[in-house]
């Protein structure tokens, strides 16, 4: 099996007829090709080539040794071409774990926008909250918010979300707008579960301000719509907010300040990932990083 380089230099030497122009296609010199289709010979014991100083003719032996390694060299030459293919125009079931809410306010148009250049690809998506196991279940990628364990998988750093607080306009005419980080310990907030505070930055400024309210919860999208419905402040990625922002329903609060910047991730079992991955997890990263 070492020997399969130099079966492909023989099979050019062979085609080529010739030592000097088969270098010159193959980019090396002719000294080392010449070398290379030696100790080939010497390695099966038998003569391929007749040299003389005008030409080179194929022995008995080489006629054969080129016939047959003429087709492992043309298979293996059209299995890199259909690789190469493949990179260009990947295909495949694509299985990817989603958070829930990420996927359905966030990812979806983007998602659509991935299947408009890559018509190949089918897709399951597992929008289940749960943590999938990349090592055990047949899943190609996760896609994760926020503070990844030490598990020894590999993560690909695709976004990052900026948050801030918002409210509903009837809140902030019931309840009035805080004028300081401070004054949000008195107000009814919309938490996730174990973040007893919020960690507020202005500039090189940051606070950190201890917060309550009646919810407590996981999902951003509900708490975007408790918002909406006047049940206090949450602490939102702008992007997951943007239409309620943009028709009115939600406004910004203490607009100097904003939370802690939220990462992106999209974890693998390994980094030798195939072509339908690759350019999911590079067509994310763009997107994300971009937006």
């Amino acid at each position: 099996m070492s020997h399969l380089n130099d079966m492909a230099l023989f099979v050019e030497v062979a085609r080529a007829k010739s030592f000097r122009k088969a270098a010159e296609a193959l980019g090396m010199p002719n000294s080392t090709l010449s070398r290379r289709i030696g100790a080939l010979e010497k390695a099966i014991g038998l003569r391929l080539l007749h040299r003389t100083t005008r030409k080179i003719e194929l022995t008995e032996a080489g006629q054969l040794y080129y016939e047959r390694s003429k087709r492992v060299v043309d298979e293996a030459r059209l299995a890199h071409e259909q690789l190469g293919a493949m990179l260009e125009q990947p295909s495949g079931v694509l299985r990817v774990s989603l958070p829930v809410d990420l996927a359905t306010l966030y990812l979806t148009p983007i998602i659509v926008d991935f299947t408009r250049h890559h018509p190949g690809i089918t897709f399951e998506f597992d929008l289940t909250p749960r943590r999938v196991d990349l090592v055990t279940e047949p899943f190609d990628v996760a896609i994760r918010i926020g503070k990844l364990e030490d598990s020894g998988l590999i993560a690909h750093l695709i976004g990052r979300h900026s948050r801030y607080l918002y409210a509903s306009p009837g809140y902030i005419e019931a309840s009035g707008e805080p004028a300081a980080p401070a004054e949000l310990s008195g107000r009814e907030c919309i938490c996730m579960p174990r973040s007893p505070s919020w960690t507020l930055h202005r500039g090189t400024d940051a606070v950190d301000v201890g917060v309550s309210g009646r919810f407590t919860l996981n999902s951003v999208g509900m708490m975007s719509a408790l918002a909406v419905n006047h049940q206090g402040i949450a602490l939102l990625p702008e992007k997951i907010v943007a239409e309620d922002l943009a028709h009115g329903r939600l406004r910004r609060i203490l607009p100097e300040w904003q939370g802690s910047t939220v990462s992106i991730y999209a974890v693998t079992e390994t980094r030798l990932i195939p072509a339908k991955t690759q350019r999911f997890i590079e067509f994310l990263s763009t997107k994300l990083m971009e937006s």
